[in-house]
């Protein structure tokens, strides 16, 4: 399909034109070819862009009329100043009101901005799941999970059974036990308790949630989780290529379970400019896990999926993390939060097998009620 019929089938699309079958259609095509999505984000960008243009000089045309009136009603004298001093002498007499309308702007754009942001993650797609798993007390997989956790080394006072009734993923982000997850999958749980692979658990605590990005951090505050002095990965600060090689660790069920694919888009759900779209096989327990690619970076958590589209699964961008670290800072009270993000490279040059080998000691099942 040429460009030009592309943007022609997103203006009827935008504009409500299209049948519903039609629009199903259109649908299924962002989501399968990453060209198309692509067009489909810039173009929403730039209907954005003329309704700021057309907002501003409507404004500017308010100013012009706000100031005839108070001519005409002899509140004001009329200026006898032309050109460029004019506009020098509007600025200097009406700065002290257009910066006070700026600043109200400002903040209604920014509050704007974080509903719209976290209205697209999950809105125009029914389809959309969050792949955290609510878990039946009875299934017995918890039986396993329960014991599994318990016939370790864990001290006999210590040998209370967690309950157990959502289960996600999280990874390390600080060897002295920070964690980051979904914030989707924590927000629930009165009580927190991660587990690694080896079966060993330890209680958490949430120590901050931002519901805008769906992010979280966690805190392991177990006395006998013995802190890492280096992880082999790092976050990626910067946007991924489409089509780079990716894998994942998650717990869709009560074992670390892998999974690749690659990166098939550059936005999420709804054109989500905040998260990625991959082609990866996601369940379940798998919001919350890391995508790592071939040179062992983070970029991005596992959150969501399209259930209709088999395979297409969302993941929020690793850079993310930082402006939630950043925040939880700022958010601390006691200024006693140190979080060091990882910088290794321990990933990088080692086949597939011995990545997974070594990154999956840092990635923990996040389970709670």
């Amino acid at each position: 399909m040429e460009d030009l019929q592309i943007l022609e089938n997103l203006e009827r699309y935008v504009s409500g034109e299209m049948t519903q079958q039609e629009k199903i259609a259109f649908e299924e095509l962002r989501k399968t070819d990453p060209h198309v999505d692509q067009l489909a984000v810039e173009h929403a960008y730039f209907l954005h862009e003329l309704d700021r243009y057309s907002a501003l000089k409507n404004y500017r045309h308010s100013l012009h009329e706000v100031e005839n009136k108070m001519v005409d009603e002899g509140l004001i004298a009329q200026p006898q100043i032309k050109g460029t001093e004019k506009v020098v002498y509007l600025w200097k007499r009406y700065r002290r009101y257009i910066a006070v309308a700026a600043c109200i702007a400002a903040l209604i754009s920014f509050i704007s901005t974080g509903i719209v942001v976290n209205y697209a993650k999950t809105s125009g797609n029914q389809n959309y799941e969050l792949l955290v798993n609510k878990i039946n007390q009875t299934n017995n997989e918890i039986s396993k999970l329960k014991r599994s956790t318990l016939i370790n080394n864990v001290p006999a006072a210590r040998r209370t059974e967690p309950t157990v009734g959502y289960r996600g993923t999280g990874f390390l982000i600080d060897g002295k036990g920070y964690l980051v997850t979904n914030a989707h999958v924590v927000e629930t749980m009165r009580s927190v308790y991660v587990e690694n692979n080896k079966g060993e658990y330890f209680s958490a605590t949430t120590i901050y949630l931002d519901k805008n990005s769906d992010l979280a951090v966690l805190k392991i505050k177990d006395s006998s989780f013995k802190t890492y002095t280096y992880l082999p990965y790092s976050i990626k600060k910067t946007t991924s290529e489409l089509g780079e090689q990716i894998f994942t660790l998650g717990f869709p069920k009560s074992e670390v379970v892998y999974g690749e694919g690659y990166l098939s888009a550059n936005s999420g759900n709804n054109g989500d400019s905040t998260a990625y779209q991959l082609s990866i096989p996601a369940n379940p327990g798998n919001s919350g896990g890391p995508v790592v690619n071939s040179n062992g970076e983070v970029i991005g958590i596992i959150t969501g999926k399209d259930t209709k589209a088999d395979g297409v699964v969302y993941a929020i961008k690793s850079k993310n993390i930082f402006n939630l670290i950043d925040e939880a800072k700022q958010a601390d009270t006691t200024n006693n939060l140190k979080i060091k993000v990882p910088t290794g490279n321990g990933l990088r040059g080692l086949n597939r097998v011995q990545q997974v080998k070594k990154m999956e000691d840092f990635v923990f099942m996040v389970v709670g009620n």
